[in-house]
């Protein structure tokens, strides 16, 4: 995902951002609430691919996030590669309801980083925390994986708007973050070698020739549950 800016332009962002999960745990339902405060409680799956670009304000900039969404079923699986190009953050999401979705986390984790960059950031996302009588999945075992596998962690309920906007803002500040720290490693090549070609005008957030500065440590990121 890459920065153009020019010298007396305001600099504009893009992220794509994906959700990925099990069929049903209300991936569709975050996403419209987010975009469109809105909630659908018949809502059906997902059918192929579709996505929602919201734009946020960090640190006086224009973010804008590029939502994809898409059916967690099997039978869809044929679009992966293509739904995960150029994803730079990933909301993972289970449904505290059902235990089942959770034991999924592993699964779709491997796949995001087999499709994308290792260093994509993700929110692992406890989905449907308004249903406290009907849960599977305590909020210490969601902030346990999330530990064990470098990840932000919170619970969400797309039905009372819980944490949802929170959700997608944490990953959009750590994506504009990690980019902030690219951004002052590219002047520094600029102020070590004046002639290097990218004069700090464009910068790629991708996997290829990253150093260790570039890239911030694996640890335990949660967040409010």
């Amino acid at each position: 995902m890459a920065l153009n800016s020019e010298d007396e332009q305001a600099e504009d962002y893009l992220f794509k951002i994906v959700l990925i999960g099990d069929s049903a745990v209300g991936k569709s339902n975050l996403l419209a609430r987010f975009a469109r405060d809105e909630f659908y409680p018949n809502s059906k799956s997902t059918i192929g691919v579709e996505f929602q670009t919201q734009k946020l304000n960090i640190d006086g900039k224009e973010i804008k996030a590029q939502i994809w969404d898409t059916a967690g079923q099997e039978r869809f699986r044929a679009v992966t590669s293509a739904y995960y190009r150029g994803a730079v953050g990933a909301l993972l999401v289970y449904d505290i309801s059902r235990h089942q979705t959770f034991d999924s986390v592993g699964r779709w984790l491997n796949e995001l980083h087999t499709h994308s960059d290792m260093n994509v950031i993700t929110v692992l996302v406890g989905n449907k925390s308004d249903l406290k009588d009907a849960r599977e999945v305590s909020p210490a075992e969601g902030k346990t994986l999330a530990e064990a596998q470098g990840l932000f962690f919170m619970e969400t309920s797309a039905l009372d708007s819980s944490n949802v906007a929170a959700a997608f803002q944490t990953v959009v500040k750590e994506i504009y973050g990690v980019l902030k720290r690219k951004v002052v490693a590219s002047q520094e090549v600029n102020k070590q070698d004046p002639e290097w070609l990218g004069n700090g005008k464009t910068v790629v957030l991708d996997g290829e020739g990253k150093s260790e500065e570039d890239v911030p440590p694996r640890k335990s990121r949660c967040c409010g549950t």
